[in-house]
């Protein structure tokens, strides 16, 4: 008994902890976002208000303020994170699908696979820099069509790698059933392989979606001047002006949130148990 008591006060204790590392910095953006004066040593602000709130969202101007309108910024970034998506999947899912159910030898499969992972195995800077290079030869720098196509990069390879686990886990007998009694290899997928697999291509979707939404680095490197998206934007306030930071930080939040909430819906406790088989 005394040892059970043990063990439970310790987890308690790691469990309170975590949420002390996780719930602090959220609480103090928060408070940052809302901050209107708020100066050392004093533990709260002096003076609160939606000053900051109102100015991003562009519901009021004002210079005294030093914070800019991020609703077009915001736009732009949740414009490219669906276009990313969608031609990102466009490549993911027969990719993921021939890597998954073709007859591929294992090693050739491998390599396939850690060819994707090569523009994330190395530090990002330099990739980047030799992608501007080579992009500004061909007028894709300080365009949106060339912050695509580096999202894209960027993007992919967690796209394949669980589009492939995800068809992987699906039985292979399920597919030469429906093939045995008349359908094609791509009617047999579209009515049995696809459905089954749409919770973990909505999370690999999800994924893409935020990586694109939270991409800074590319971007700066491909896009910089011309293209200004929210994390861009964020990174330019950071150093100047905490409580706009602080409200932009908030916004890449939110998405962030609701695509949280919508892989909790889908991948339910039944299809993951079906996933892992």
């Amino acid at each position: 008994m005394p040892k059970n008591w043990i063990i439970k006060t310790i987890e308690i204790i790691i469990f309170i902890i975590f949420l002390f590392f996780l719930l602090v910095p959220l609480l103090s953006t928060i408070i940052w976002s809302i901050a209107l004066r708020w100066y050392w040593p004093n533990t709260f602000p002096q003076e609160i208000g939606l000053d900051y709130w109102l100015q991003a969202l562009g519901m009021i101007k004002s210079l005294t303020l030093g914070a800019v309108n991020v609703i077009p910024a915001f736009l732009l970034s949740l414009g490219i994170a669906i276009i990313v998506v969608l031609l990102t999947m466009s490549i993911a899912i027969p990719a993921g699908y021939a890597l998954a159910k073709l007859r591929i030898p294992k090693f050739l499969k491998g390599l396939i696979l850690i060819l994707f992972l090569l523009p994330r195995a190395f530090p990002q800077q330099p990739v980047f820099i030799n992608l501007m290079l080579v992009f500004n030869k061909i007028g894709l720098t300080g365009t949106v069509g060339g912050v695509i196509l580096v999202h894209l990069v960027v993007s992919i390879v967690y796209a394949v790698w669980i589009t492939t686990s995800t068809f992987s886990s699906i039985p292979p007998e399920l597919e030469e059933a429906a093939r045995s009694v008349g359908a094609s290899r791509i009617r047999s997928f579209l009515k049995i392989t696809l459905p089954l697999s749409a919770p973990g291509l909505i999370a690999s979707a999800v994924f893409v979606f935020l990586t694109s939404m939270d991409e800074f680095t590319g971007t700066f490197f491909i896009g910089i001047p011309f293209v200004t998206t929210l994390p861009m934007t964020l990174y330019s306030a950071s150093g100047s002006n905490i409580q706009f930071a602080s409200v932009i930080a908030i916004l890449l939040l939110v998405p962030s949130i609701l695509f949280m909430i919508i892989i909790q819906k889908f991948l339910k406790a039944e299809y993951l148990g079906g996933m892992g088989g």
